[in-house]
């Protein structure tokens, strides 16, 4: 079964940024890491699902034209709006269940996936490919670490992502404790698409 929001809502209630998204170094060097394996400089429009307190949406923003970025938990949102500046439109909504319309050149989906069971896992990757743009990139990075209250682990959620058919590496980095994966639709690479090879 898929977490709802009952268990975000706790979290929140106890501590407004319950996983150190804005003190620890390991979260600050995985935004790093991040923002260096977007393949292009600059995107026209970005989806964040579950963007907590939107330290990595601010971020986000400095690269896109336009975010959509959703939480499922008010307190979340409200420090996530404030967070960002006003290109950014924070609101309220559980992937994959629902899903903002429209074509998207850049998803991120981070540290958000393993919420969910096999049958909202495979029901999200249908929504991200349906909505990529083919010229755009969908950016997964996950803790690898089995969390108990979880019914997947990182591992399994890039493992259903990289094995869908109509998807390609672009870039790939694994730690023991978080991966990052960037995958397209397109086959070239950033050399590529810039006459390099």
């Amino acid at each position: 079964m898929s977490l709802g929001a009952d268990h975000f809502h706790a979290l929140y209630a106890t501590d407004p940024d319950p996983w150190g998204f804005r003190t620890r170094w390991y979260e600050q060097r995985k935004y790093a890491a991040t923002l260096a394996a977007l393949t292009r400089p600059r995107y026209r429009r970005a989806f964040e699902p579950g963007c907590s307190v939107g330290v990595l949406t601010a971020a986000l923003a400095a690269r896109c034209d336009e975010v959509v970025a959703w939480d499922v938990d008010p307190t979340a949102r409200a420090a996530a709006a404030a967070e960002c500046p006003p290109h950014v439109r924070v609101a309220a909504g559980a992937v994959p269940g629902q899903w903002p319309e429209g074509e998207f050149d850049l998803l991120v989906v981070s540290e958000v996936a393993y919420y969910l069971d096999r049958d909202d896992l495979d029901a999200l990757i249908d929504r991200a490919v349906g909505c990529l743009a083919d010229d755009g990139d969908l950016v997964l990075a996950h803790w690898r670490h089995r969390t108990p209250d979880c019914p997947l682990t990182g591992d399994d959620v890039h493992a259903a992502f990289t094995g869908r058919t109509g998807l390609h590496g672009q870039v790939s980095h694994v730690e023991p404790d978080f991966r990052l994966d960037v995958l397209s639709k397109r086959v070239e690479s950033v050399a590529a698409r810039e006459g390099l090879c």
